[in-house]
């Protein structure tokens, strides 16, 4: 697949992968196209109700960076490409900070595990799972349990009650910020926003109106919008935004819970993101009474001062899942496709992107193309 000089380049999706390749692919020479049906690259509204969410599922994920902890249902694989990620999104949003771009985009304090004493059994599985990982993770940071005064050290706000372990390493994306940054600051790139790609094949991006783009490279990236060329199903997630002012949280939280996996994440502007990460659905209405009233009532238990903030936002949204939750690279010969991220969007993004232009673009020189620091 790979010639000599700069490329054509179009790239079917505009979220965390067709943004980030477009980015990386312009900054190293090639003439890069980017199509997707959004309006256009901001972030989309925020309101206390959003319905049907027809934007990319990134701008709804809260952005964490967590491979010890899925550890927990996921292979080694996925947690070695996930700490590569890690070194990957940092060297992205230092390259953007020395440009100009002042908000942070990315914060590495680890994060944090919780769990309530009547829980602790479903905990203890989860660290036993972790523990029991092939010898091939053994360079990966392991759990630290913490007391009740390195709790309160570490997070002053968590209940001192809870069961805690601090993962460290782990990191979080700004991830509504950086989708939008990676975007303005993609230069030269061909934004054809309000495009639908009904299929895509060796160079060649064919429109839903049947207008046909042809490149010397075509990138697909579009999730859900794959089918039927790939047999994908979509996994709902739901999130809440609150508005906590005064309410100290520095790292993400994940609640073990028999029943749930909860998150807790907090945001620039004294908000706290609380999220259901997988549910087997493909409903993208708003989100249920129930699971608010779930998801608020986790939060509140592990962080009691969350009792008078607001709830400024609630969203769903459907990432794309292949039958075996295994992300999926395939490279031919003016073709490559990147698909099946599941729950693993931001985890995964920047590692795969890697692993995939070696693969199709083997004389691509880029800053990136570094040696894994972990794996």
């Amino acid at each position: 697949m790979a010639q000599a000089g700069p490329l054509s380049i179009g790239i079917a999706g505009a979220g965390v992968l067709g943004r980030l390749l477009a980015w990386q692919l312009s900054r190293a020479g090639h003439q890069v196209t980017v199509f997707d049906p959004a309006s256009g690259p901001e972030a989309p509204r925020t309101g206390a109700i959003n319905g049907r969410a027809e934007h990319a599922a990134g701008f709804t994920a809260a952005g964490m960076l967590s491979p010890l902890a899925e550890l927990d249902n996921a292979g080694p694989a996925i947690a070695r490409l996930g700490w590569r990620s890690i070194a990957l999104w940092k060297e992205v949003a230092d390259t953007l900070h020395a440009g100009g771009f002042e908000p942070r985009l990315f914060v590495q304090e680890g994060s944090l595990m919780v769990a309530h004493g009547a829980d602790l059994g479903a905990a203890r599985r989860v660290l036993a799972r972790l523990e029991a990982a092939p010898e091939e993770t053994a360079s990966f940071p392991s759990p630290e349990p913490l007391n009740r005064e390195a709790l309160h050290k570490l997070e002053p706000a968590v209940a001192p009650g809870l069961h805690a372990w601090h993962l460290p390493g782990e990191a979080q994306v700004m991830s509504r910020d950086m989708l939008v940054t990676l975007a303005q600051t993609a230069h030269n790139v061909n934004w054809q926003w309000q495009h639908s790609a009904a299929a895509v094949g060796p160079r060649t991006v064919r429109m839903v109106t049947g207008e046909e783009h042809s490149f010397d490279v075509a990138i697909d990236v579009r999730g859900l919008g794959a089918r039927p060329e790939l047999a994908l199903r979509g996994v709902r997630g739901e999130v809440i935004w609150l508005h906590a002012p005064g309410v100290r949280l520095q790292r993400p939280i994940r609640l073990l819970h028999p029943r749930h996996r909860v998150y807790i994440v907090p945001r620039p502007g004294d908000l706290i993101v609380v999220g259901a990460s997988e549910i087997e659905s493909e409903d993208r209405s708003p989100v249920s009474l129930r699971t608010a009233v779930e998801l608020m009532a986790a939060a509140h238990s592990v962080l009691p001062e969350l009792a008078e903030s607001r709830i400024v936002h609630m969203e769903s949204n459907l990432r794309p899942a292949l039958p075996d939750n295994e992300p999926r690279i395939q490279c031919e010969d003016g073709l490559l496709r990147i698909n099946g991220l599941f729950r693993h969007g931001w985890l995964l993004a920047p590692a795969l992107a890697e692993r995939a232009l070696q693969q199709a673009l083997p004389s691509l020189d880029t800053h990136a193309r570094q040696e894994p620091t972990h794996a």
